[in-house]
């Protein structure tokens, strides 16, 4: 289609037309039928196509919104179950929980991401069974690099100790991390499902399988870490059936379910091949990942090193916590919109894919305020959700201006990251986080906070000026991005996927 000028906007592969003003509509041969030649045609607007899009996205971001949280729940419950059991064995397994998100499962997720560039633009071009292929390709990958991290976790009590961690507690997380290496294999398999799913529109299923196996988890726990006397063992095993039930489920789903019949065609050998080219995209979109919460956790290791540390430690234990709550809306919409900018890529409908990127970031705009704005007026009381230490609650109160900055700031960063998988930029996404955490962020978080003795306030400090680089960077590369050019790439990138066998 011709561009005729630079106002109008085509968000559909039937090459309808936006034009400058919200009421006027389309050419009378431009219509959305949905290749139907026999439906009655209806001329879009510029509204009712914004609308239209932002209904899509909502429709994709709550249930994923859904599942980030039941998923995040189950680590959650099973700290809370095992807290009763008395001071050890809780630091032991929140020790342990730290360990492998950092050295496991950030990777899992990481490369997994992958997927969203792959399988998207693949849907989006109607290459159907090439997303079968692509999270089979990526499920043997993860499944390789779980061997070695699973050699990290059968160490970690050495590990720990190696670096000045008390005994008694390294022993503890030890026992544990051991335990849930069955719940890296899984995890690995639920993170390639997911991606498989998601980049179909598919999200309800796995809200359900999320929510019944958190439902599961509760159980289990209740029974194996009270009853049955295994106690913080029990809790373990209880993470390992949850995760491993939610595969299972999903597994049955993608094998038997109608809505998968053109995308999962059965296991094939063609998984074997192009390894190379995910790999591509699969290490740098761990970079990503690795490299921004490896950032958070380095923060609160450095709490430990402050005047005060078990005050220190638990300001910023509650306020990373309480971040990564609230992430998983931004984390949502950060999904839809991978979703969206790979589907209409795919689609090779450019403009349609900057639509949706306008459309996510006013809402991503929009929610971080409300959020930040909802965690300003509450921070004499937020304190009090985590601890009765008047102490505590005070320095919470006093960080809670500071997180509600950070809050927002991660919220636009992290929908601007989904942008990146959609696109499939993410060697530049991973250079960015490299400049921004450990050129820039870390950096001025150990000068603010050791330096000018400004305690963990310059920890956060620290942080925001990563999360402003970072945020500035993606969006000077969003708004400068050629769509047309990146639904070409889309186009090559999936030609160059196909396999003889699937064209």
């Amino acid at each position: 289609m011709e561009k005729e000028d630079e106002n109008n906007v085509s968000v559909e592969p039937h090459a309808i037309q936006i034009s400058g003003s919200n009421d006027e509509q389309v050419k009378p041969d431009d219509y959305d039928n949905d290749n139907d030649t026999t439906a009655v045609q209806v001329p879009q607007t510029k509204t009712s196509l914004v609308v239209k899009e932002v209904k899509k996205q909502l429709w994709l971001a709550g249930p994923l919104i859904l599942v980030s949280l039941l998923n995040f729940a189950i680590q959650l419950i099973s700290i809370m179950f095992v807290g009763h059991l008395g001071e050890l064995a809780l630091s032991g397994v929140s020790m342990a929980t730290s360990f492998s998100s950092v050295t496991g499962i950030a990777l899992m997720m990481g490369m997994a991401s992958a997927l969203d560039t792959f399988c998207g633009q693949s849907y989006g071009a109607g290459q159907h069974r090439m997303l079968g292929i692509h999270a089979q390709r990526a499920m043997l990958v993860l499944m390789i690099v779980c061997v070695p991290v699973s050699i990290i976790w059968a160490n970690t009590k050495s590990i720990l100790i190696l670096f000045g961690q008390d005994h008694e507690i390294s022993a503890e997380a030890g026992r544990f991390a051991q335990l849930i290496i069955p719940c890296l294999f899984a995890f690995g398999l639920l993170q390639c499902q997911t991606r498989f799913l998601q980049t179909q529109n598919i999200v309800i299923p796995m809200m359900f399988s999320s929510g019944a196996t958190t439902v599961l988890h509760v159980v289990l726990c209740w029974v194996l870490v009270f009853k049955s006397g295994l106690g913080s063992r029990g809790a373990a095993i209880s993470n390992c059936v949850a995760y491993w039930v939610n595969v299972l489920i999903l597994a049955l789903y993608i094998k038997f379910s109608p809505s998968c019949s053109q995308t999962w065609t059965g296991f094939s050998t063609e998984a074997f091949h192009g390894i190379p080219s995910f790999l591509r995209l699969a290490i740098p979109s761990a970079v990503m990942v690795c490299l921004e919460l490896w950032s958070f956790e380095l923060m609160v290791l450095l709490s430990g090193r402050l005047p005060n540390p078990k005050l220190q430690t638990s300001v910023l234990s509650i306020c990373l916590n309480t971040e990564s709550t609230l992430w998983m809306v931004p984390f949502g919409l950060s999904g839809a919109i991978s979703t969206r900018v790979s589907n209409e890529l795919g689609a090779g409908n450019p403009w349609a894919a900057r639509l949706a990127v306008r459309v996510v970031l006013v809402m991503a705009i929009i929610e971080g305020t409300l959020v930040a704005t909802v965690m300003i007026s509450i921070r004499n009381l937020w304190g009090y959700v985590y601890s009765n230490d008047v102490q505590v609650v005070r320095h919470v109160a006093l960080m809670l201006p500071i997180l509600a900055a950070s809050i927002f700031l991660d919220g636009l960063q992290c929908v601007l990251s989904g942008i990146v998988r959609g696109c499939g930029w993410q060697k530049i996404g991973a250079f960015i986080n490299l400049g921004s955490y450990y050129l820039v962020g870390v950096p001025c978080a150990i000068v603010l906070a050791f330096v000018l003795h400004t305690g963990a306030k310059g920890l956060w400090l620290g942080i925001i000026c990563a999360l402003i680089l970072q945020a500035l960077g993606l969006i000077i590369i969003t708004a400068r991005t050629d769509w047309e050019r990146e639904a070409e790439e889309a186009t090559k990138r999936v030609n160059d996927s196909i396999t003889p066998d699937v064209s």
